[in-house]
């Protein structure tokens, strides 16, 4: 095998004998239900599976970080469990360290660095952060991943699968095999640093000039495909700045920045950071061009490129909720990857288009959600759920996952900031003038550039 860190039968075993108890304690209960009456409790089932998930490495922490975010992928008794998982799994030791830095850089590794501090600076699902500065003085992170990782995704994929189709036949209303297969390309790529390394260098070219937004460089020649080297960004967490209760022109610079961040990509150059998890971005307070506050935009693990048409299905869905034409938003929707959806079914998922949509079609300077309920959202996707099922369901196509996960999760982000913007003003700058030939030819010389492979060569 090429890769001596590949997916090994026993390794996804271990994992699965670590992982099956929860799930399969599911299964049981589910199969107790059906079968001799036996009364399920959901809230159980989820706090089950969150004890075995949050003591673990992994994608599956993410994976349910990711679906308690997205309406109706899970229970709600699910969803409010697994939201709570945080990717902060303790380090790893320093003979780890010692055997990952010599089996990607060789056994003189220490030799390449003027320093290289032996506690962990950062740890999440996948790999650990350390701190370390070259012979010529750059200040990098060096982003080691965990060991077996290929194993553990491979096994967390298998149970996240089972746990899908038990919910799928708990409620059948969204079909989710194609957001299944989404989830699990993305996750597979995230294990090749080579690529998060190309993928990173693709953001600095993209976000390069936009004010109060940095992105760290990639080190290509200390970078592997279970190392990544970059420079070294000075920031705090944003969670704890909130907490600090700062003022709202500062709220409102990290929020004017954090939009720009994930938007400028997406419209721009049709590529979506698909994970805005807190701990993946920071704050600092360093940026002139920003009103004196910027951020600092990490970790390109999760990246999804779409093909140009699929962002002109995007604006114009926009446009069919604000001008209320139907047709133009069945279209968009088609666009989109929704099949053979029937005139019911198309006023329900206008329900939660609108309330994606809303913000951005109040051309005035207001908070992100206006109506100050927490679980508007919540009572909103179960009106959309409940819908759904009335009118037969639908199969949720490969795209929406992680343009819905980067919508709701930033939504997230600017309610806790508590930010007040014009949001028609900001989308409308990058927007005007969509020209889907343009992007293409926009996008294909940025991924050129990055080294990354054109998914859609055509320019489909």
């Amino acid at each position: 095998m090429a890769d001596k860190e590949g997916s090994t039968l026993f390794g996804e075993a271990r994992r699965m004998l670590r992982t099956s108890g929860a799930v399969g304690g599911i299964a049981a209960r589910y199969a107790g239900k059906r079968l001799f009456g036996v009364k399920g409790d959901q809230a159980t089932n989820a706090e089950d599976l969150k004890a075995v998930l949050g003591g673990l490495k992994g994608p599956m922490m993410k994976v349910a970080q990711f679906l308690s975010t997205v309406p109706d992928a899970l229970p709600p008794e699910y969803a409010r469990e697994l939201a709570t998982l945080q990717a902060n799994a303790p380090p790893m030791g320093w003979p780890f360290v010692r055997r990952r830095m010599a089996s990607e850089l060789g056994p003189a590794w220490e030799g390449k660095f003027a320093n290289f501090e032996r506690e962990a600076a950062a740890a999440a699902s996948l790999g650990q952060v350390h701190r370390a500065t070259l012979h010529d003085g750059t200040r990098v992170a060096c982003k080691l991943q965990y060991p077996d990782m290929a194993s553990v995704v491979d096994a967390d994929l298998r149970q996240l699968k089972l746990a899908l189709s038990i919910y799928r036949r708990m409620d059948s209303t969204l079909e989710n095999e194609e957001a299944y297969v989404e989830l699990s390309e993305r996750l597979r790529e995230e294990l090749d640093y080579k690529r998060e390394a190309a993928q990173q260098k693709l953001y600095g070219r993209m976000l390069a000039g936009v004010p109060g937004v940095r992105v760290p460089v990639p080190v290509e020649e200390f970078c592997t495909k279970r190392l990544l080297t970059m420079t070294w960004l000075d920031g705090s967490a944003i969670q704890a700045r909130i907490d600090e209760d700062p003022p709202e022109e500062e709220r409102a610079a990290y929020a004017r920045a954090l939009f720009r961040a994930w938007y400028v990509p997406l419209y721009g150059y049709g590529v979506i950071h698909g994970d805005p998890h807190l701990g993946n971005y920071q704050v600092r307070a360093d940026a002139p061009e920003n009103g004196g506050w910027g951020i600092n935009l990490l970790d390109f693990g999760v990246v999804r490129i779409f093909p140009p048409s699929f962002i002109g299905g995007v604006i114009m869905l926009f446009e069919a909720i604000r001008d209320d034409d139907f047709d133009k938003a069945a279209e968009a929707y088609r666009i989109w990857g929704f099949q053979n959806l029937k005139r019911e079914t198309i006023e329900v998922l206008n329900i939660w288009a609108k309330f994606l949509y809303e913000p951005l079609l109040d051309d005035r300077v207001r908070p992100i959600q206006v109506n100050d309920d927490p679980q508007y959202g919540r009572r909103i996707a179960e009106q959309v759920h409940a819908g759904l099922k009335r009118t037969g369901g639908v199969r949720v196509p490969r795209e929406f996952p992680l343009m819905d996960r980067a919508a709701i999760g930033l939504g997230s982000v600017f309610l806790r900031l508590g930010a007040k913007l014009n949001w028609h003003d900001l989308f409308q700058e990058l927007v005007q003038g969509f020209d889907g030939e343009v992007l293409a030819r926009r996008q294909q010389a940025a991924l050129a550039e990055a080294g990354l492979p054109d998914p859609h060569p055509a320019g489909a």
